[in-house]
Order: C-alpha cells, then structure tokens, then sequence
C-alpha cells in the first residue's frame, strides 16, 4: 500500500516570514515519530512517504496518490490536522491520526479520523495499518525497552533537513504543571548508552554534520550523560555542532561541561521560566535562583551557547517580573531567548487546573503555539500579556542586541541575530495584521478587575473555540 505522514503546521508558522525566520533561529530538523513508523511499515513492503508542513508546501498531487494517511498532532497543529484529516477523509483515503494532541484528546480527533492512535504507536502500528487492529481508537501500550524501537528512516522523508534528531529517553521525572511529557509519556525510560551510539554511527554514515539531542534533559541522569559523551569521544561520533536541552542546575557539575565541550555540544536550551522564586516554587520547578546564574557563568567558561526558556503569565509573575526576567537574561549575554506565553497544552495539570477555573478563553488548536494568548491570566489582562510577549521579543532582539552577540560570540553570530532581529521586529505588525479578529477580541478583556467574560459571549466564542 502507498502510505503518507504528514506533520501540519498551524497556517501563521507556514507563512513566508516565519519560514525566514526558522531558517536563521535553526537549521531544518524532524519529527522523528513518523520516521520511526514510516520506516517500519517500509520493512513490511509499503511504499512511505513523510511530509513536513513547519518548512515546504505540501503537494497534494503527491499526496493524493495514496492508500492511508497518517497524520501527527501536536496542540498547536491540531486545527490544522483536522482540517487534512477531514479533506482525506472526503477523498475516501483512511485517516489514522496520532501524536500528543491525539493521545490526550482522542474523542474529538476520531471525528477527523477513521483510527486514532493513543501513546506510543510502534507497539500497534503494523497491526493497525494491515486492519488486524480495527479499533476506532487504538490504546497503544507503553514500550519499556526502548531499544527494540528502530532508528528513524530519513530516506522516507520528503521535506528539508539539514540537522538530525535522536531521543535518547522517553518521558520526563520532573512534573512541571504546564509540561506534556511527563504527564502522556511517562514513565521516563532510558535507552542503552551502545544503543543511542549505533545510531550516531548509522546518522555519520548518512553524512549528517549537525544533530539534536531531544530529549527533555538530556543531562538529568548525569552518570549515564557523562558515560556517553565519553563514549562519543572516544569513538569520534561528535558533529560539527549538537543541541540539547538540560536543567537550569547544569552549571553544577563541571565534567559534565567539559565532556559536552569535548564532544561538540555548542548549544543548549535551559528552562529558567522567570527569576521570581515564588513563581519557580510554585510550578514545581524544584531549583534556585543561584543555580541559574552559576550555570549561565559556567556555560560560558566552556563556550556553550545558552538558549534561555522563559514562561509568560504565570499566576504569581506580575510585569515588572517578566521584564526583570528579559533583563537579566540580556545582562548575562544568553544567546537566545525563547518567550513563552503559558499554554494550557491539552492533557496536562495546567489544562485542568484552568478549565476548571473557567480561564481558557479558546479550544482552537492553532493557538496553543506559545506566541498567543489562550487564558486568562491573574495579574495582567489577556491583552496585556500578549502585549508583553511582544515586548519581550522587541526588548531582547533589538538591532542594538546585534553587536552584542557578535562581541560575545563571533562575527557569524552577529550577522545572524541582526537578522533574526530585523524580522522579530516585525512580528507584533505582521502578526495582528494577519489574525486581526482574534487580537480585537483580546482588547475586549481589558477589565481592570480582571471578571470581564465578554471574549466567552455566544458569538466570540462561536469563532474563538470552534473556527
């Protein structure tokens, strides 16, 4: 049988700005889940082609041409993913649909799919494809020995990639109120050190030069970390440059950072969410604000450029927190900063902690992308949230910021965040230009007591939760 996968992207992130701008933040890079499936059912003798909506067009002549669609979601994709699921559906092509978004919110997604796969789908999907499994919806069971799971098959794949992704675990043991992972994906597993670096073998004989460790904290089991970038020295399987995600207590441990040195790890993305403690203790963060600054020091003692996350919205963050925490990530020269407004991603603590609030102002999928307001917030209104996402990113990217970077971390830097900076300064316009009803909406929540229901009234909430 002809199978496609396909990962949609929200319809704002395939516009021509963005896809500029993905190119200079980062290189090319996928979601290795239907490599993984698609790469399996290849082994059966299906023909398997993958798609990604984030960088190229999909060509539905292509696409048409074929047996059963696959289709991944994630919260933010979903809209997106609906929309495919019902146009397949329409053209009598099976739709099977799986992913995050899928596995915490399976009732609604079968109504765009014939078969809806929940958890981890290598353990079903054969079955489900050769219609042993008939199920509507489909309850994958856990895979505890991640190493019977295949290596993803990049020759499937039919969109841009420039930089490959390996996921060393599964899961995560920490349980942040707003973070999927551990609450749909626990428990956290570990593949096997000989394992992960088959694979890095495999992925430099494919001529790969860049690569992206994604696991959630790839640090968190610091022994197990440490064995492996000695193994990836040792066997010379480093790249010319590898990401990674760690803890924010990174900076403690100083073989660790001298072995990720060694082995070509240049750039990680550490979670520090905001410098008020109150906030950190309050979202199960479980860390201190000293160890923040000691990891920053750190990371640039051993030339680790620092992705800082920072979380917009939070109960006990007022605005002045927020702007203290862009400051003081600019006062540290981190390299990049990634402003998150808080989303109620579905199926995690937060999603149910504010929908049994009566806070979430929109079910509408293509907004759950971190750049939009979905909630109510407690100590600014929704509008003036989003107001400080746009801030932030104007605060922190400023032509100015340019000649920092390229002081701190080179010439080709330099040129690269006076780019990013040019099109970021954009992006407040660009954005309310193009989603002019959903911004009107959100000044309709200026209340100063913060009771204001209008955006929930009949006819914004017609348009906002259902499209």
């Amino acid at each position: 049988m002809k199978i496609n996968f396909l990962v949609p992207a929200s319809k704002l992130r395939t516009q021509f700005a963005f896809r500029v701008g993905h190119l200079t933040y980062g290189l090319p890079n996928p979601i290795t889940g239907p490599l993984i499936l698609g790469g399996m059912l290849k082994k059966e003798g299906h023909d398997v082609k993958v798609y990604e909506e984030l960088y190229r067009d999909f060509n539905f002549e292509e696409i048409n041409d074929s047996d059963i669609i696959g289709i991944y979601t994630m919260t933010s994709n979903s809209t997106r993913a609906y929309e495919l699921g019902d146009y397949f559906k329409s053209k009598k092509k099976k739709v099977i649909i799986g992913g995050m978004h899928a596995t915490a919110m399976p009732h609604k997604t079968l109504k765009h799919a014939n078969q809806v796969i929940v958890g981890e789908g290598e353990s079903v999907i054969k079955e489900v494809i050769s219609g042993v499994i008939k199920d509507e919806i489909v309850y994958a069971p856990k895979i505890m020995n991640l190493d019977t799971i295949p290596f993803p098959d990049y020759t499937i794949l039919k969109s841009p990639c420039l930089a490959a992704n390996v996921l060393t675990t599964r899961g995560c043991p920490f349980h942040c109120i707003y973070c999927s992972t551990s609450k749909i994906f626990g428990p956290y597993r570990e593949r096997s050190i000989e394992n992960v670096l088959n694979e890095l073998a495999e992925l430099k004989k494919q001529g790969f030069k860049y690569m992206n460790f994604q696991d959630d904290n790839f640090t968190y089991n610091k022994n197990r970390a440490k064995k492996l970038l000695s193994e990836i020295i040792k066997r010379k399987l480093y790249f010319k440059s590898t990401f990674f995600f760690g803890r924010a207590d990174l900076g403690e441990d100083e073989e660790l950072l001298s072995l990720l040195q060694k082995a070509n790890f240049k750039t990680v993305l550490l979670g520090i969410e905001s410098i008020n403690q109150d906030t950190l203790d309050n979202i199960n963060k479980n860390i201190k604000i000293e160890k923040i600054k000691k990891s920053i020091s750190r990371l640039k003692k051993y030339k680790i450029k620092m992705i800082a996350s920072l979380v917009l919205g939070l109960d006990t963050d007022t605005k002045e927190d927020i702007r203290r925490s862009v400051e003081f990530c600019k006062d540290n020269d981190v390299y990049t900063l990634q402003p998150a407004i808080l989303t109620p991603i579905a199926g995690t603590e937060l999603y149910k902690r504010l929908d049994n609030q009566n806070r979430i102002i929109t079910y509408r999928g293509e907004y759950f992308d971190f750049m939009h307001v979905t909630f109510i917030p407690k100590q600014l209104t929704t509008y003036e949230l989003q107001e400080e996402f746009f801030y932030s990113i104007k605060t922190f990217y400023s032509v100015k910021s340019a000649f920092r970077i390229l002081k701190v971390f080179g010439l080709l830097a330099g040129f690269k965040r006076l780019a990013l900076a040019l099109i970021l300064q954009l992006l407040p316009v660009y954005m309310k230009n193009s989603e002019k009803l959903y911004f009107s909406l959100l000044k309709l929540c200026q209340n100063k007591k913060r009771n204001c229901k209008h955006i929930l009234c009949p006819e914004c909430r017609m348009y906002v939760l259902n499209g």
